[in-house]
């Protein structure tokens, strides 16, 4: 799916958190309805079938519990999108990435073929259900699906995340069988768009103590033997051997990546003006960088809703010379399932911080994870429109705001700013309780209440917003008139 991730190392953080965030988005024309819920061990088969693929997988017997965040129509399969498990840790799966055809000639991408039954490969509907319930750090999360990989293959290209308290870990799908991954370093983030993004790979330590890279097992004689290395001097590059630089990523996914670092380094380098040092249309963007400032939940939500706001590329630009507005794809488009920012405390329990619909118009809410299921409000997402559950209400409100921006503009930064202030208020409060009980039981129980307090809190705000903003709307009926009844 057409997503945008932000990792960000321990040390780049706000609090020493591993910070770990993807837009889930729709493909063009589509608007998918998620939830928020916790999976149980007793819900997860011995023998899983790909709904897409019909590859089957034997799993092993002992699931821990996870959250996940899953279509409410099971068709297609799961996509249970992103979670954390009993363990602690973490899983984002996936950034659909790119490849080139000199590595998909080299080794095929594994597809269903229904003429003669045979089983495709894995891919994002399945690799949270068959991957996470059964890891107990972020390096393990690597080597497990690094080893599906291997096995059953894959249909399509993806970048999945894995984090846990000390590390946060980038893995990257080649072809069919193939994959590397990347430890963040952990004073840096990294911002990834639609494409293959590591840019710099370390073969020796991958093949030896594994500190900062793995990789399939034979992907370095893979890569002599189908002349995919492009480098003429200087350290390997693997974006320039397994990745993309067309001219659509120019327009879909460089500038992304631009945006992010541009706001989280803005003197870093030069980024505007007629000689920049990067530029929207650069293909050498860094993967990683060490941010000039300690990075906040509040920064990823800001940048995971970016519409390229501070520059011509703004598509809500009122005002000046407006003939680049909209050039390029915006970071929080309309059609965001939803973001979902893992966050890894070294002192206190994990949080799932949740937000439907589009990011400029919505909220992010804090939850912990440590539950046997999640409040209804994200848990209850309907088929059809209903404003009783978070997903619609939220899509309602980006809509009508949209629709209305300059006169809901205000309406949106006020929602926004009260939720996260009064969410950080209420977890700050139960993490103090939390932090002095012993009993497990009694600190699920607080975990649970204070989950529904979150729940409670985004109800009553999105509710007083979608009123507010339904006002501004109508008010800009194209039948409205001045003068009242006399």
């Amino acid at each position: 799916m057409p997503c945008t991730t932000i990792l960000v190392g321990k040390d780049a953080s706000y609090d020493g958190s591993c910070i770990m965030a993807r837009n889930d988005d729709a493909g063009a024309g589509h608007f998918t309805p998620k939830k928020f819920v916790v999976i149980q061990p007793s819900e997860q088969p011995i023998e899983y079938e790909s709904v897409l693929s019909h590859v089957k997988i034997e799993l092993p017997k002992d699931p821990m519990r996870y959250t996940a965040v899953p279509n409410i129509d099971n068709e297609k399969g799961i996509w249970a999108a992103c979670g954390i498990n009993e363990a602690g840790v973490g899983m984002s799966a996936t950034e659909t990435i790119t490849s080139n055809p000199r590595v998909l000639g080299a080794d095929p991408l594994v597809v269903y073929d229904p003429d003669t039954n045979t089983p495709g490969g894995i891919g994002e509907e399945d690799l949270v259900y068959i991957t996470l319930p059964y890891i107990h750090s972020a390096r393990e999360g690597v080597e497990r699906l690094g080893k599906l990989l291997e096995q059953y293959g894959t249909y399509e290209m993806n970048g999945i995340g894995f984090s846990d308290t000390k590390e946060v870990w980038w893995l990257e799908s080649i072809g069919g069988h193939h994959w590397m991954a990347r430890r963040v370093p952990d004073d840096a983030y990294v911002a990834m768009p639609n494409q293959l993004g590591i840019d710099y790979f370390d073969f020796e330590d991958a093949y030896g103590k594994k500190e900062n890279f793995m990789c399939s097992a034979d992907l370095k004689d893979f890569t002599l033997r189908w002349n995919l290395d492009l480098t003429l001097e200087g350290p390997f590059d693997p974006r320039a051997a397994f990745g993309s630089h067309d001219d659509a990523d120019h327009v879909y996914n460089t500038p992304r990546a631009w945006y992010i670092e541009r706001y989280l380094n803005p003197n870093t380098f030069v980024w505007d003006g007629e000689d920049p040092d990067f530029s929207p249309r650069s293909d050498d963007i860094p993967w990683c960088l060490v941010p000039e400032k300690k990075i906040t939940i509040e920064d990823v939500k800001y940048l995971l809703s970016s519409h390229y706001q501070g520059t011509p590329y703004d598509p809500y630009m009122s005002y000046g010379d407006r003939s680049m507005a909209g050039a390029y794809r915006s970071i929080g488009v309309n059609r965001t399932s939803f973001l979902g920012i893992i966050q890894n405390r070294p002192h206190a329990k994990a949080l799932e911080w949740i937000s439907f619909g589009a990011n400029p118009f919505n909220i992010s809410v804090p939850f912990y994870v440590d539950v046997d299921q999640t409040p209804e409000y994200v848990s209850n997402t309907t088929a059809s429109v209903d404003t009783n559950n978070f997903y619609w209400v939220s899509r309602l409100i980006e809509a009508m705001a949209d629709a209305s921006y300059k006169e809901s503009l205000n309406i949106i930064e006020r929602y926004q700013n009260a939720a996260f202030a009064k969410g950080h208020e209420i977890i700050n409060r139960y993490d103090a309780l939390i932090s002095k009980e012993t009993d497990p039981k009694a600190k699920e129980s607080l975990c649970a209440k204070a989950n529904q307090e979150l729940a409670d809190m985004a109800q009553k705000l999105s509710t007083k917003t979608l009123d507010q903003v339904l006002y501004q709307l109508s008010c800009n009926m194209k039948n409205a008139y001045a003068r009242s009844d006399a």
